[in-house]
């Protein structure tokens, strides 16, 4: 699969929390390209996507590496790694990148703290400029949020210079099941479509996901469960 994409792996600080947001022009985005692991990392895989990198990273991380080392370690075996694009954040908000030299232009990627911005076949570096500036200026907002929001920032920059398909929004936590997961898997307008959903998700969803069973409490709230999906009147 040919993910010609920009995306932001991030971390937030005062939870411990990982996730991505990533959109492109194919189907399905989210699917393929993105992973997080609780308390370990976020990878990011795309342009000519290789998913086999991404948990081989996470488990170096695990071990120990740095996003750094654990990408090295994973491209070592990858006949394919000259046409990769990789972003990683460890649980620390240690942040590396890496973009193969034949990779479609426009092609790229930024790093800092707590995030991992890369693209490419965008129509220039100011998508990924004005990602990094919607992420690092927002702080005091939750996880979702920022990642949504610097998506958004890529696509009013332009995007994917082909065109719009496919967004996702994925958020790990300490549970089997993950804090969110939104994907957008065939719209005109995919990022907007994506901002819909975790709107309305932020009522419906969310609430009904802090109220789940968890491995200290295995009954979950459950009067705060009933009362959400309860019908109403």
């Amino acid at each position: 699969m040919i993910a010609n994409t920009f995306s932001i792996a991030g971390r937030d600080a005062r939870r411990g929390l990982l996730g991505i947001a990533i959109a492109t022009c194919v189907p399905a985005v989210g699917a393929i390209c993105p992973f997080v692991r609780h308390s370990v990392g976020a990878v990011v895989t795309q342009a000519w996507t290789n998913p086999y990198l991404a948990p081989a990273i996470l488990d170096r991380l695990a071990a120990g590496d740095t996003p750094t080392q654990a990408i090295e370690h994973a491209l070592a075996a990858d006949p394919g790694r000259e046409v990769r694009q990789l972003g990683v954040v460890d649980a620390r908000g240690h942040a590396a990148a890496y973009t193969g030299e034949r990779t479609d232009p426009w092609q790229g990627h930024r790093t800092g703290p707590d995030y991992s911005l890369q693209g490419n076949m965008l129509v220039g570096e100011d998508v990924l400029v004005k990602m990094e500036e919607a992420f690092t200026t927002s702080a005091a907002h939750d996880l979702g949020e920022r990642l949504l929001a610097a998506l958004e920032a890529g696509d009013g920059a332009g995007g994917d210079r082909r065109g719009k398909q496919s967004a996702a929004l994925r958020i790990g936590g300490p549970e089997i099941y993950p804090l969110v997961d939104l994907r957008v898997d065939d719209h005109a307008d995919p990022v907007r479509e994506l901002r819909r959903i975790f709107e309305i998700a932020k009522t419906k969803l969310f609430p009904a996901i802090a109220a789940m069973p968890t491995r200290d409490n295995p009954a979950g709230d459950m009067d705060r469960l009933r009362k959400l999906l309860a019908p109403k009147s």
